[in-house]
């Protein structure tokens, strides 16, 4: 990593026990992590902290994660914020809606932990080719 700064991560996640998965997996992949729980503060957090990464779960409560990718992606001061959106709903029409938006990746759960690793990495990585 340039620099030696290590990458930081919002892990935006409703459902506990999954958000207690993202955060081990952050954490044993030495990435700075935070997490908010609801779709409502999602934006003001993304704003006040700029993460490299934000892991963007689609049914949030309150605020979608559709709306949230696209608020992101209308500021420019977020350009370089890459997100990687995650659903239950993993179909195609699912995954061309996240990426028309301007997600940078989609995931669907469950999900292997390598699997989310291998994609957090890669999405990562190409911001810093």
């Amino acid at each position: 990593m340039p620099g030696g700064r290590k990458h930081r991560v919002l892990i935006v996640e409703d459902e506990d026990n999954i958000a207690i998965a993202l955060d081990y997996l952050m954490s044993r992949e030495g990435y700075d992590h935070d997490r908010i729980a609801t779709g409502r503060g999602a934006l003001d957090k993304i704003r006040e902290t700029h993460p490299d990464l934000v892991l963007l779960d689609v049914m949030l409560p309150e605020v979608s994660g559709y709306e949230i990718c696209q608020e992101v992606r209308a500021d420019k001061g977020l350009g370089d914020v890459k997100i990687l959106m995650m659903t239950a709903r993993g179909s195609a029409m699912e995954r061309r809606k996240g990426l028309a938006l301007g997600a940078d990746g989609f995931i669907a759960k469950p999900f292997e932990l390598k699997e989310l690793r291998d994609e957090v990495r890669r999405i990562l990585d190409r911001g810093t080719a």
